[in-house]
Formats: structure tokens, C-alpha cells, sequence
């Protein structure tokens, strides 16, 4: 049992099922890292997870990473996990001066049996929405520039696990939108984004557990997401759905701001 209260294995599954949800066609494997250079916009789908310790010496394999994501033209970034292999890479990144960004937390809701019922505002139109909609749509609402939005439909469309996406709107404009992956028995919620001026209202709730029940008709049990630390507002959206913390990670960067 983890200090978190989710068996281990329930933790190592949903890291599984997260690192498979994110996997763009810009893959490589290098020495026990997965080397992700999507040029979309988010980092799990451009950076290395580190899964096994390798063979080689840390400063060479850290200088062919950098020669392949200069190549891509990305910045070099690294997602520390608490699965992270060698267990030391991050103090040792962190002793070379990387910086630590982007504190995230997994969280993860152990059974969808007892979803809340439906609940969505009145007058709210559901849009079912393929990969270069969804993006579009998403992009939009984010602010995303036309690469991040192509390379995010790709990624949606060449996913090994498929995507479930929903846009609610009202008079043709879109108030919230969210996805769901799906594998086997866990459902991960991805992208969910309420636009700025209706937030407050319940709609990130309500969709996420329209998503949810989706996801438990197709046959998923369990459910993850992953958060900003400092998101407090999304982050008691999702412990009232029932979620809870199940582990962090974070990601480093040679220099401040290249990510």
C-alpha cells in the first residue's frame, strides 16, 4: 500500500495507462528513456520519461537526448515520477542547477460506481468531437497557436488508446469541453477546459461526470486525471467527484523558463 492509501499497483497501472494516453508519433526509445518530441503543446507529449536506469553514463545520455530535441527544435525537458529510473536522477539534475517546474498531482478516483447523476445547465447543446475538432476547439479556448493545434490532433489521432471527446455549447459557443481515454478498466480525463467567462458554474463538474459515466458504460472501473498542484479551484472540482491525491511529479529544464 502506498502512503497515498491506493495499493501500488493500482499507482504503477495508472502511470502505465498515462504514458500510453500521451504517446504522440514523435517517439523514440533511447536507452531505457522515451524521448517525446511533439511540437504540440503539452509537455507529457514532448519531454523524456526516464523508466529504466539505462547503460550509459548520465552526461552522455543527457547530451544525445539534447542533440535530438535540438534537432526537433524543442526545448530539453525531463518529467520526474516517483518511478523515475535511476531513482537519483532527480537530485542529481537538481545538483547540475535544472530547474523544477510544473508540480503536478495525479489523482485518482478507485471506483465509478457512484458517480453523480446529470446535472448539466439547461439549454446546453453535447457535441461527440473527433480529434481535429476537439483540438480546435480546446485550442481555441487556451489560446494555442495553429502548430500546437495540429500537433494536438495528431497525437489524438495516432493514440494507441482511443480519445472520447465532448463540447457543450450554448448558441454556438462553447462553454467547457473535456476527453477521456480509455484503457481497459481505468478511464484517464484529459484536456477538460471551461471557458473563463462560465467558470464558477458547475460545469467542469458536470462534464467530468458525463465523461465519467461514459467511460463506466464502456466498461472502465477506475479513473485518473492530472492537475497543477497550485490549481486549487480544479483540484476540489475533482476531490468532490471523489478523487484523491495518488502521486506527484514534476518536470526539470536545464534553464529557467526553457520549457
Amino acid at each position: 500500500m502506498s502512503a497515498s492509501g491506493f495499493p501500488e499497483s493500482l499507482l504503477r497501472r495508472v502511470e502505465d495507462a498515462g504514458l500510453n494516453a500521451s504517446a504522440p508519433p514523435q517517439q523514440l526509445w533511447m536507452d531505457g528513456w522515451i524521448v517525446r518530441l511533439s511540437p504540440g503543446k503539452a509537455k507529457r507529449a514532448r519531454c523524456i520519461n526516464a523508466v529504466a536506469a539505462g547503460h550509459l553514463p548520465l552526461d552522455e545520455q543527457l547530451a544525445r537526448c539534447a542533440a535530438v530535441f535540438r534537432e526537433a527544435g524543442l526545448p530539453l525537458v525531463v518529467r520526474i515520477t516517483p518511478y523515475t529510473q535511476p531513482a537519483t536522477l532527480d537530485s542529481t539534475l537538481a545538483a547540475l542547477g535544472w530547474t523544477a517546474f510544473d508540480h503536478t498531482r495525479v489523482m485518482v478516483l478507485d471506483s465509478l460506481q457512484s458517480l453523480p447523476g446529470d446535472d448539466r445547465p439547461a439549454g446546453l447543446t453535447e457535441t461527440l468531437a473527433g480529434p481535429q475538432a476537439y483540438a480546435q476547439a480546446v485550442g481555441a479556448l487556451r489560446g494555442s497557436t495553429p502548430v500546437e493545434v495540429a500537433a494536438h490532433a495528431e497525437r489524438l489521432a495516432a493514440s494507441p488508446v482511443p480519445y472520447t471527446g465532448l463540447i457543450w455549447q450554448r448558441d454556438g459557443q462553447v462553454l467547457a469541453c473535456g476527453q477521456f481515454a480509455r484503457e481497459g478498466e481505468l478511464a484517464g480525463l484529459y484536456d477538460v477546459f471551461t471557458a473563463p467567462a462560465h467558470r464558477g458554474q458547475g460545469l467542469a463538474r458536470g462534464l467530468c461526470a458525463a465523461l465519467l459515466c461514459r467511460a463506466r458504460a464502456e466498461g472502465a472501473q477506475g479513473a485518473y486525471l492530472q492537475v497543477d498542484s497550485a490549481n486549487a479551484p480544479a483540484r476540489a472540482v475533482y476531490a468532490r467527484l471523489g478523487f484523491r491525491d495518488g502521486y506527484g511529479y514534476h518536470y526539470r529544464a536545464e534553464e529557467a523558463g526553457d520549457h
